[in-house]
């Protein structure tokens, strides 16, 4: 079972996300566990202050190192991956989703504000991932990215194991065309090849079409 305890000062933003869907048959699966803790539960702070001043001066609030520090040494254990949600991170791809996906054990700490004390990246974190270069509240959005991308990798977790196997950026390239029920919408017909049932054809066309929507999607880039 693959275990994922979040760190957050916004626990109150992952309920609907984690109790829908694939994320909430995977736990009643008992294939994953997720569990939010709020940061300010770990605080010393008489009033379970979290955040501080930057030294030196500057905008905004820091999160401090003590909750944090006390947060990850209670639930970590041998097998942990201690990750921090963060712009200066690697960039999160399927390649780390299907990674992370085969670990016992992942702590994700979501910044805010202007950022973690640096000790927490030097001291406790394995791991700094980024979900993209634009600029988000805090991490817990980029958070529940990686926690819905890594689970469905997670064996058992999707119905059909060709589900995960054809999913886009697998194969490093974008999935083909789908396409269900009518075969005809307003003059919107279903590629012939489709409904031909010669699953060669079948195959070259998906390909075909994989290799066009990959190229048309890096030329925007």
């Amino acid at each position: 079972m693959l275990q994922i305890d979040v760190l957050t000062l916004f626990p109150g933003m992952f309920p609907g996300v984690l109790g829908e869907s694939i994320l909430k048959r995977a736990e009643k699966k008992r294939l994953v566990r997720i569990a939010v803790h709020d940061i300010r539960s770990y605080s010393r702070d008489k009033h379970k202050k979290a955040d501080d001043t930057p030294y030196g001066g500057g905008p905004g609030m820091i999160l401090t190192v003590q909750p944090i520090f006390d947060g990850v040494r209670s639930l970590k254990n041998k097998n942990s991956k201690v990750i921090l949600l963060s712009p200066g991170g690697k960039r999160f791809d399927q390649a780390l989703a299907n990674g992370l996906a085969r670990q016992k054990h992942l702590i994700l700490i979501c910044g805010r504000y202007e950022g973690v004390d640096e000790r927490v990246s030097k001291a406790l974190v394995t791991d700094e991932v980024s979900i993209g270069d634009y600029v988000l509240t805090g991490g817990e959005v980029p958070a529940m990215v990686l926690i819905d991308a890594v689970v469905r990798m997670v064996p058992g977790v999707l119905g059909n194991k060709e589900s995960a196997v054809s999913d886009s950026f697998q194969s490093g390239l974008l999935e083909y065309p789908q396409y269900t029920r009518p075969r005809e919408y307003k003059g919107l017909k279903v590629p012939q090849v489709l409904l031909s049932g010669d699953h060669e054809k079948i195959k070259e066309w998906r390909m075909k079409e994989s290799l066009k929507k990959t190229k048309k999607s890096k030329r925007k880039a």
